[in-house]
């Protein structure tokens, strides 16, 4: 890994955001179809966080982060997308007023998770976990800033949230921890949730 290869994405980054306001952070499976209800409901959340005065950052690709990004754009703040060069090459997805390339996965995030005042988690696959644990870890440990955490989707999450349950019985975590997040349903939930 080249440190001046990190370096330079991160300032890049921080410098094409410098000053945006404020930001939500959506994560969620790219392997979701457009049909699929899951993306539809993301493109509503898209839509209504954009209209509400949060400009929109996901990881620029298909799935939730494009049905996402597709509202967003309708709406009247930006979609932003921070995409990945990977060896079969993702596509940024055409819903974006600004995108920014990366070369590592863990810069991105950096960004992702850096830039964002709530981070909000669609299901998804090993990326979406990674980033959730990430996200959860620094607001634990006050190692990054204090954002809003949002689950989308109970039945999907409720499974990890009893294996959280099982870290607090055994002392691994503090019960406290699991007030950490906010799990919603819908997206006028999530709303109401963010405008608290």
């Amino acid at each position: 890994m080249n440190v001046a290869v990190v370096e330079s994405e991160l300032n890049n980054a921080f410098e094409q955001l410098a000053g945006i306001g404020p930001a939500v952070s959506v994560f969620g499976s790219a392997r979701i179809a457009n049909t699929d209800p899951l993306a539809k409901q993301a493109q509503q959340l898209g839509r209504l966080l954009s209209d509400n005065g949060f400009n929109v950052l996901t990881g620029a690709g298909p799935g939730i982060m494009q049905a996402v990004n597709q509202g967003a754009f309708a709406g009247s703040s930006l979609s932003i997308g921070l995409n990945i060069e990977l060896p079969k090459e993702q596509k940024a997805n055409p819903y974006l007023d600004k995108c920014i390339m990366f070369e590592h996965f863990f810069t991105r995030k950096v960004v992702l998770i850096k830039q964002a005042d709530v981070c909000i988690f669609f299901p998804g696959g090993f990326g979406t976990a990674d980033e959730l644990l990430e996200v959860l870890t620094l607001v634990q440990t006050r190692k990054g800033r204090q954002v809003k955490l949002c689950l989308f989707g109970r039945d999907f999450w409720t499974p990890l949230i009893n294996w959280f349950r099982t870290l607090s019985s055994l002392g691994y975590i503090n019960q406290t921890d699991l007030d950490l997040f906010y799990i919603v349903d819908t997206p006028d939930q999530l709303m109401d949730y963010i405008k608290e």
